[in-house]
Parts: structure tokens; sequence; C-alpha cells
């Protein structure tokens, strides 16, 4: 299977924006796609749009947001949920690359991954969005799709990472993330996929299982 046939493919297809698309499109700033890769963690991208442009329309450096009130940092991103620890986050965040690295955002994975609260999914994020350098952010969609089309067998994000990086070459890194992420919110959704409008119906292996145990494992713990 040609796999940058298969992401054309699913180019073609999308219609919409996701919202780190949206910021590196726009102006590509490293800090406000690291303060936003944080806030969107378990929100919706409309929430983590809205919480981020309430944000940086108030604070714009890592100084203003290091020297704020967690309450008022709290009130504009409660739009993105668990506001009281993404605002202690992301105000530790700022003071660390305020005296750390001179209100610069670092372009290293291990320096970004040693920030309070910043995983391999943000870091790598940061990577892609921010400096165009080839990562493969997972994120929910990057994990589940590419296991129900059958390309990978993998449980945890750090074993779909390094299996995408195998059998997807490095040039086409960089397009996974953002590709993904729109496919698995407009067409292979987690439930009632849009097989009948997806360009790849006829050779997803169509594998529910990751699905499945996600729904048992709810149902146990009800």
């Amino acid at each position: 299977m040609n796999l940058i046939k298969v992401l054309d493919q699913i180019e073609q297809a999308l219609e919409g924006e996701a919202h780190l698309d949206g910021l590196a499109r726009k102006k590509r700033d490293p800090f406000k796609i690291l303060i936003s890769t944080i806030l969107s963690a378990r929100s919706r991208d409309i929430n983590t749009r809205e919480a981020t442009n309430s944000l940086f329309t108030k604070y714009k450096t890592p100084e203003e947001i290091a020297e704020a009130s967690v309450e008022d940092l709290e009130t504009l991103v409660h739009k993105s949920g668990f506001y009281k620890v993404k605002a202690a986050r992301i105000k530790e965040v700022s003071r660390i690359i305020k005296e750390d690295y001179q209100g610069i955002v670092p372009k290293e994975f291990e320096e970004l991954v040693s920030l309070p609260g910043v995983g391999a999914k943000t870091a790598n994020c940061v990577l892609v969005y921010a400096f165009k350098i080839p990562a493969i952010p997972v994120d929910v969609h990057v994990h589940r799709i590419p296991n129900r089309l059958g390309w990978i067998k993998t449980t945890k994000p750090a074993q779909t990472e390094e299996e995408l990086k195998r059998i997807i070459p490095r040039d086409q890194w960089i397009r996974v993330n953002r590709l993904f992420v729109r496919f698995g919110q407009e067409i292979c959704l987690p439930i009632r996929p849009k097989c009948d409008v997806c360009p790849l119906n006829v050779i997803c292996s169509k594998d529910f299982s990751m699905e499945i145990a996600m729904r048992n494992k709810r149902k146990k713990k009800k």
C-alpha cells in the first residue's frame, strides 16, 4: 500500500480546519501554539479555540502570563475545561520559559517534555505546528484511525508513534497529525463513522476492537 497516496486521498476528502492548523496558518507563534496545545487536553477544538482567544486577547507573552493571577487565568481559560489545573500549569510553564529560556520556546523535544505537564504529544505538536520539524503527535485520532484501518496493532500512543514512524516516510510525518485529526473529526468518527463517504472504505480493515474494548472498560467502571 502506498501510504503517501492514502494521505493524499484523506487530504482531498477534508473540508474543515483543526484548531492548531489555524494557529499555524495565521501566525506561527511557538508560545501561543504551546499554550493552546496544553489547553486542548480533553477539550473540543471549538472550546480550545475560544479559551486560547480569550487568554491571548489579554496576555500575549510568557512574561505577562507568568505575572498574571491564577484566578484571572482560570476565568480566561474556563471554556477549555479542567481550568484550575490548566491555569496553574500555563502560569508555571510561562514562568520557566521567561526565566530559563529568555522568553523563547525551545525547539528540542527533550527540553519541551521537561516543562510541567508537557508530554510527548504536546511537545511533538510544538515541533510540527510551530517549527515545522518532522514529528508525529499522537492524539486520540492518530492512535485510533491507523489501528482501525489495519495499518498497525498498538494499544498505547507511544507504540503508535513508533510504528507510524516506521511505516510512513519521514518527509510525510508533519502531515499525519493534521490529516488524522481532521479525518477523525469529519469522517472517521469514533462512533458511527461515515464509511459511505470515506475515500478509504475499500481498503479499510474496519477493526473496531479498540472502540469495543474502551466501551467494555466504561461498562465495568459503571
